[in-house]
């Protein structure tokens, strides 16, 4: 028992021994392991410790010469600008030297010009007083020898002056007043005719809306919209290819179309109504309606054309006469339609030639083309009469229809039996009852001319028609017409009215001259 005990406790005597003996040696491998691990560790940190030395340095040198490069590069910039500004700080400088210089020339020679000026006026002033000093003299030298002579004071003797001027000033002006009598009754006949050819035949202002307007109705309001189109294009697509002004305003479905040239308004109105009727409308279907449609209407034009010279019988017409012939057919004067009137014309010619054995074709082809003038564009100067007749003889007619053509509005005086019977057979056609209508373009015509009558006058400012044109109010410069001047003015507008315009019953002429003083308070 004692043996085991003690067996046991050397058993665990040597089992401790053997226990801290093998710890111990473990814990001098692991320190031993841990001391290489830890020297591998710190040559390891040494050497990335290096190599971090090695890149800065190196990044540090690399970053040294970018900076010097770019410092030596932004100094280079610097002095090339501080160059360049320089050079221009020069070249304003000598500019500016230049002018200078010039100024100063200048400004000596105005010196130099103000002096001779000063010496002139000197001299001139001197002069002057010394006229002054001689007239004075004179005058008292006359005074006396009038007192003497005529035994009158001088106050007598202004009046008598005085006197004698205005008779004399009252006959210069009755002889003037004769001249310009016997100038206007010698010009009065060829201005009359020339301002009454261009009126009736040639004119195309602004005279009455019927004559100038087409109406185009709408089958729905919201097709106003579709054809201003996005920002107005639609509607300044079909303006500028038809050559008119489409108004669309507060007037229920209805589009007006205004224009001068009759044939334009048709192409618009014709295209319109295919748009509409389409639905499609934007520029690009705009134009592709306006082209066919141009050439469509120009196709029935020419066709209308060669219908008339058909139906009078006529052969060998050019195809632009035939063009000009059937555009007659959208124009018209005095409500009277130009193309029916011109087929009337032809064949009362015709059959007034054929009772007095003149040549029928001849005068049914003058008949027929006499107011081809009224077809063609209003720029073109003189009277329709003869620009027709110019346009006939360019296109192969004889010179018999050109003169009778010519002549028909004495134009040209007439001197064949053709020509007047164009003549008669164009007042026939006009004056029978039920042809014609006077309209509103009478009317305002003469008020146009009642008031450019006034205002042909020196000092005229402006002229009023009133009381339908029974009196014009004239109001005229008070610095350039003096009271006793507008009594005559009044005189002369009416005489010039007298002769130059007709007009039922008597006008009124009233000159009103004003004075007006303005000053104001501060």
């Amino acid at each position: 028992m004692d043996f085991s005990i003690v067996s046991l406790i050397v058993g665990l005597v040597l089992g401790f021994g053997i226990f801290f003996a093998i710890r111990a040696i473990l814990d001098a491998k692991s320190k031993k392991t841990a001391q290489q691990e830890a020297d591998r560790i710190i040559n390891r940190a040494k050497s990335e410790a290096n190599k971090i030395a090695k890149d800065s340095e190196r990044k540090a040198k690399d970053f040294e010469v970018r900076a010097r490069k770019n410092a030596e590069n932004d100094i280079r910039s610097q002095k090339e600008q501080v160059s360049r500004q320089e050079g221009k700080l020069k070249e304003r400088e000598k500019q500016l030297e230049k002018e200078y210089r010039k100024k100063a020339d200048q400004l000596e020679q105005h010196k130099s010009d103000i002096k001779k000026r000063e010496e002139v006026v000197k001299t001139h002033e001197a002069r002057m007083n010394e006229l002054e000093q001689e007239a004075h003299n004179k005058v008292i030298e006359l005074q006396e020898k009038l007192k003497t002579v005529a035994n009158i004071n001088p106050d007598e003797a202004k009046e008598e002056i005085k006197k004698t001027l205005e008779e004399e000033a009252k006959t210069e002006v009755a002889q003037k007043i004769l001249v310009i009598e016997e100038d206007a009754k010698t010009r009065a006949e060829q201005k009359a005719k020339r301002i009454i050819g261009m009126a009736i035949s040639r004119y195309a202002g602004e005279f009455t809306t019927e004559k100038t307007v087409s109406v185009v109705p709408l089958p729905d309001e919201e097709l106003k919209g579709k054809i201003i189109g996005r920002e107005g294009r639609n509607i300044r697509a079909i303006e500028s290819l038809c050559g008119v002004d489409l108004i669309i305003d507060e007037t229920p479905e209805a589009v007006v179309i205004s224009g001068f040239d009759p044939v334009r308004r048709e192409v618009a109105k014709r295209s319109l109504e295919k748009l509409m009727e389409d639905g499609r409308i934007h520029p690009g279907r705009i134009e592709e309606v306006v082209d066919k449609t141009k050439k469509d209407l120009f196709k029935y034009i020419k066709s209308e054309g060669e219908k008339a010279c058909l139906e009078l019988g006529l052969q060998g017409v050019h195809g632009e006469i035939h063009k000009l012939l059937g555009s007659l057919k959208y124009r018209t004067s005095y409500a009277q339609n130009n193309y029916s009137h011109s087929l009337e014309v032809g064949m009362i010619a015709g059959l007034m030639a054929a009772e007095v054995g003149a040549d029928v074709k001849a005068a049914r082809r003058a008949g027929l083309f006499h107011d081809l003038g009224k077809a063609m564009d209003h720029s073109v100067e003189g009277s329709h009469a003869v620009i027709g007749a110019d346009f006939a003889k360019r296109y192969g007619e004889a010179e018999a229809v050109c003169h009778a053509i010519r002549a028909h509005h004495e134009d040209e005086k007439p001197r064949t039996m053709l020509a007047y019977l164009v003549m008669a057979a164009d007042a026939m056609s006009g004056a029978r009852p039920g042809a014609r209508k006077s309209i509103m373009e009478n009317y305002v015509q003469r008020l146009e001319d009642l008031e450019s009558v006034a205002n042909s006058f020196d000092g005229v400012e402006r002229t009023f028609a009133i009381q339908a044109g029974r009196e014009i109010r004239v109001i005229v410069d008070s610095s350039r017409v003096t009271d006793e001047q507008s009594v005559m003015l009044s005189r002369d507008i009416a005489r010039k009215i007298e002769k130059e315009l007709k007009y039922p019953g008597q006008i009124k002429i009233s000159v009103v001259r004003e004075t007006r003083a303005v000053e104001h308070a501060r």
